[in-house]
């Protein structure tokens, strides 16, 4: 094939892979917003026993996309979704509910989030020092 054939036929299917979901999102539905002005927000959550991520062994993992709509397989989509857009994804600022009394057993609990988070990556990583504790911080996100 001459060079200004392949050269045409790159550009084609350039032009085709950036354009497209433009024409897409241009004849969206009056009053409906095309999904792709949405940055991505999808997540895996895992949680396992052990002192670190490295040395656990996961044993429950949920999936959590949060835009345009709330789904995946975590139990409460929707109230976890809202519970991130409070904390603008700052996994770091979730805190343990007030009037939660836990044992000291220690048992440790591993939780690791990893995904995108508007557009962001994102890579958490935390442990507790048991279920109970685990389930204090934040109202449903850690609760799968």
């Amino acid at each position: 094939m001459p060079n200004t054939a392949r050269w045409a036929a790159t550009l084609t299917l350039t032009a085709t892979a950036v354009c497209g979901p433009l024409t897409a999102s241009a004849t969206a539905a009056p009053g409906q917003a095309p999904a792709s002005l949405y940055a991505p927000s999808a997540l895996v959550l895992t949680t396992g026993h052990g002192q670190d991520a490295a040395a656990a062994t996961p044993e429950r993992a949920v999936t959590l996309t949060c835009a345009p709509t709330a789904s995946g397989t975590h139990p409460a989509a929707a109230e976890s979704c809202a519970e991130l857009r409070g904390l603008n994804g700052d996994l770091e600022g979730l805190a343990a509910r007030n009037g939660v009394f836990c044992t000291k057993q220690y048992d440790p609990v591993v939780i690791t989030v990893a995904g995108v988070w508007q557009g962001k990556r994102v890579a958490y990583e935390r442990t507790f020092a048991n279920e109970c504790v685990k389930n204090s911080y934040g109202m449903t996100l850690f609760a799968f």
